[in-house]
């Protein structure tokens, strides 16, 4: 299946629900008032936002007017494009071992999306470590490991309980040592004890830099695109505290919610860098906005 063809089918629900409605609505219409009333309505529903509804309204109708444009699905197309940041990962780093923190509450699909990540990495060429530093929960301890034998990556691993932090020292002098070019941590996701996750994220960055000083080089937040605008709240308290550079949104295939991305964008004004559109290893795939927006709106370019 082709990289179009995976992320349309992922987006499948959303399509089906909300923004397959929009081609036909502007079937044989003009954009009026009626027309735009109906648009709102369709992406406020998608979990869009309404801040971001209408600023991508306000603007459509200019230059709906302005370009005396004949097709509307295609200039909404363009707007919903520039409206999300574009800052893809990098899968060349010049960094070496290149750090990648991964953080994000109990349940979003972090560990499996750790996973996901070290075999796109690993697929490009470049040598994995991942680091268990979710030490609260002993079945992502297991977890972990159990993705890393199937991946053929080495994972460093204390015991249930142990200082996370401790993991990751081992785990970035593990990788200096043998010359890996990719180290990913996990770390713990319990929300409800915001002040004590958040002082444990302090610490692994604190020790991480020991080892390495410009580290961690991305600090991913995992968001399950299922929570609407709830993940948007855990995201802000992530930002509070720690440096974010990009967002995963996972589980977009088993929600009708894709607008998520684009309030995502405009209330966290942080990057998507991944979606989520299966359980496969290989359904983490890299966010490309105009690809998510044809997808969104059934637009296959030819």
């Amino acid at each position: 299946m082709g990289f179009f063809n995976k992320i349309a089918e992922g987006l499948k629900k959303t399509r089906d629900k909300f923004f397959g409605n929009i081609k036909t609505l502007f079937a044989g219409r003009k954009l009026d008032d009626e027309v735009l009333e109906e648009l709102e309505e369709i992406m406020i529903l998608s979990d869009m936002g309404v801040e971001a509804t209408e600023d991508i309204l306000k603007e459509l109708k200019e230059r709906y007017k302005k370009e005396n444009s004949d097709d509307p699905l295609l200039l909404l197309r363009d707007i919903m494009v520039e409206h999300l940041k574009d800052e893809p990962l990098s899968f060349n780093p010049d960094k070496k071992p290149f750090v990648i923190l991964v953080v994000g509450v109990n349940g979003t699909g972090k560990t499996t999306t750790i996973a996901k990540l070290g075999k796109l990495y690993k697929d490009k060429g470049h040598d994995v470590v991942f680091a268990a530093g979710d030490t609260f929960r002993a079945a992502a301890i297991e977890q972990l490991k159990e993705w890393g034998n199937r991946l053929g990556i080495d994972v460093i691993a204390h015991t249930h309980g142990a200082d996370a932090a401790a993991v990751a020292f081992d785990a970035l002098n593990h990788a200096v040592a043998k010359g890996r070019d990719i180290v990913i941590i996990d770390t713990a996701g319990r929300l409800h004890t915001k002040q004590n996750l958040m002082e444990e994220l302090k610490k692994i960055k604190r020790v991480i830099q020991k080892v390495i000083p410009d580290a961690p080089h991305e600090t991913l937040l995992v968001l399950d695109g299922t929570t609407g605008q709830n993940g948007i709240i855990q995201a802000k308290v992530f930002k509070e505290t720690t440096d974010l550079t990009g967002i995963v949104v996972t589980k977009l295939d088993g929600t009708a919610k894709g607008g998520i991305a684009f309030a995502i964008n405009q209330e966290l004004d942080i990057p998507i860098k991944l979606i989520g559109v299966g359980e496969k290893a290989d359904d983490l795939q890299i966010f490309d906005p105009k690809t998510y927006c044809n997808a969104l709106l059934g637009i296959e370019e030819k």
